[in-house]
């Protein structure tokens, strides 16, 4: 019950902020991307509370803008990245070669520095947000391709399912309304548990320059701009951004870390 109630109360809280975030930044309009110079880096006050940054445009509306922005770069990246884990992992109910193929590309991909593809894959495709997009579905599927192909290669080896095979099933029929059905927890556990990882790598990828274009109010551009007057006492330029930024990367991983411990009954012992 325990865990129920941590899943439900995960829940609410990521809901609570998309749903937060989704409408205050669809109210604000121009509001915290317009320039207004004669607002420059104000300290927090109650007609800004996180300040103004160097272009006088409200921080509070230019961290929502970017979160926005950020959760829908998210979604985008970890539903790409989870249809290649799947097609992936799908190869090993395929037979014994397709098998082998799958587990060697996973373990190539599994083998190359993670941060290092993630910057060749945004600069090679241009940068922008399809290459973020694009970049970091690429470089996140090989963890969960490699649990949904055991699970697999699991309950491939039930009797039901030898039972299906043996009336003279087809394989894909048996993919389809079999095994799939038996991934779909481990999937939307893993989707979950990405979508936080790329959210961050969003905003890393961005804050070195090789991300979203330094126009766009993205949580990564403005901690690249505050580094810039950090150095003079701003402090609120990089920490209510990232503090924003933070909360939506716990809540999900709150989110997922509680779905998994309900669906696992191993860990939910513990």
């Amino acid at each position: 019950m325990t865990g129920r109630l941590r899943l439900i109360a995960a829940a609410g809280l990521a809901a609570a902020l998309i749903l937060a975030v989704a409408l205050a930044s669809w109210g604000l309009g121009a509001r915290g991307i317009a320039a207004d110079f004669g607002a420059r880096l104000l300290p927090p006050s109650p007609a800004h509370p996180f300040g103004t940054d160097h272009m006088g445009r409200d921080l509070l509306a230019r961290s929502l803008h970017g979160l926005a922005l950020s959760l829908r770069v998210g979604l985008a990246a970890a539903g790409l990245s989870a249809l290649i884990a799947v097609a992936v992992a799908g190869l090993a109910g395929l037979g014994r070669r397709a098998d082998a193929v799958a587990g060697f590309v996973t373990d190539v991909m599994l083998a190359l520095p993670h941060l290092l593809l993630l910057l060749l894959l945004s600069f090679m495709l241009g940068g922008g947000t399809a290459a973020v997009i694009l970049a970091i579905a690429v470089s996140h599927w090989p963890r969960l391709a490699r649990i949904l192909r055991g699970e697999l290669r699991q309950v491939m080896a039930m009797p039901y399912v030898e039972t299906s095979r043996a009336l003279g099933r087809p394989r894909r029929f048996v993919l389809v309304h079999h095994v799939l059905p038996h991934l779909a927890p481990q999937l939307l556990v893993g989707v979950l548990l990405m979508f936080p990882h790329a959210i961050l790598h969003e905003a890393g990828l961005t804050f070195l320059g090789f991300g979203l274009d330094p126009s766009r109010p993205a949580t990564g551009v403005m901690l690249a701009e505050a580094m810039r007057h950090l150095g003079a006492g701003r402090w609120w330029l990089a920490v209510f951004p990232g503090a924003m930024l933070l909360a939506l990367v716990l809540a999900f991983d709150l989110l997922g870390g509680s779905l998994r411990r309900l669906l696992s009954p191993a860990e939910a012992r513990l």
